[in-house]
């Protein structure tokens, strides 16, 4: 979809503070919108769509006890070459990823 928007203007945004349970999230992304899209069909007493801007942005309330934060860490470089190692044994390469 063509908005006229930058991609640094398309924006993702969580508010939510520690007293109320509702979170509101505001965002372009186009798979978190999907994924939104279907916990809200499915779980309509937790996440509603509340606003659609018209310009690509859509944005929903939902219990904030739904939301996890996912930190991790970097790769070491002993991991980092185990995977590589490992991607090569089973025939994956960097010209597959790339296609």
């Amino acid at each position: 979809m063509k908005t006229g928007l930058t991609k640094k203007q398309k924006v993702t945004e969580f508010y939510f503070n520690e007293r109320d349970d509702l979170a509101e999230i505001y965002t372009h992304n186009t798979d978190l919108k999907k994924r939104l899209l279907a916990y809200a069909q499915a779980y309509p007493e937790l996440c509603q769509l509340t606003e659609d801007d018209e310009h690509g942005g859509l944005r929903f309330e939902i219990d904030k006890h739904r939301i996890g934060l996912r930190l991790t860490a970097p790769y070491s470089p002993e991991r980092k070459a185990a995977s590589s190692q490992r991607a090569k044994r089973i025939g994956v390469s960097n010209k597959k990823l790339l296609l």
